[in-house]
């Protein structure tokens, strides 16, 4: 007698290596979501803008990962630009808000208007400043009622971390 199994499958294009440009502000904080969100572990994040970053290790140019966000497939392959977030998106349980990306009508369209963002992304950083450090500071807050929210009545360990750290600062 066989016995069945429940498993969850994870797809073959995980774990996906996010290639992101970490000087850019916006960037960082679509990164920190994601992040955040990552629970399962199918995302990796590499900081292209690091001095030691080697983009010939994934068959592009530095100059190609800086036009266009790139992700590394677990077979090496890469997902340029929508596709990217598309399957970032995915990974972290949001792929229905990412799906239209891949619609075919609304697909070309999509990539050309990503396209002239990520070229223009240091200009909408700027202009956007103070809403994007808005935003960072509420899903601070947010992480941090979340955390919060685990401790149990005599036992902290967000609590506990605070009061160690006021005893070594005095």
């Amino acid at each position: 007698m066989t016995t069945k199994t429940h498993a969850i499958a994870v797809p073959v294009n995980y774990p996906l290596t996010l290639l992101f440009d970490g000087a850019c502000p916006i960037c960082n904080l679509e990164m920190d979501n994601l992040k955040a969100r990552n629970t399962q572990g199918l995302l990796v994040f590499i900081d292209i803008a690091q001095p030691h970053f080697d983009p010939a290790a994934f068959g592009a140019s530095l100059q190609e990962m800086n036009g266009l966000i790139h992700a590394a497939r677990p077979d090496g392959s890469l997902a340029i630009g929508t596709e990217a977030f598309r399957l970032a998106y995915a990974a972290v349980g949001l792929g229905h808000w990412a799906a239209p990306l891949g619609w075919p009508v609304l697909k070309p369209v999509l990539d050309r208007a990503y396209a002239v963002f990520a070229r223009n992304r240091y200009g909408f950083s700027k202009a956007f400043m103070p809403a994007l450090e808005h935003l960072r500071a509420r899903r601070a807050a947010k992480r941090a009622v979340q955390a919060a929210s685990a401790c149990t009545p005599g036992a902290c360990s967000a609590i506990d971390n605070t009061r160690s750290t006021e005893r070594t600062a005095s």
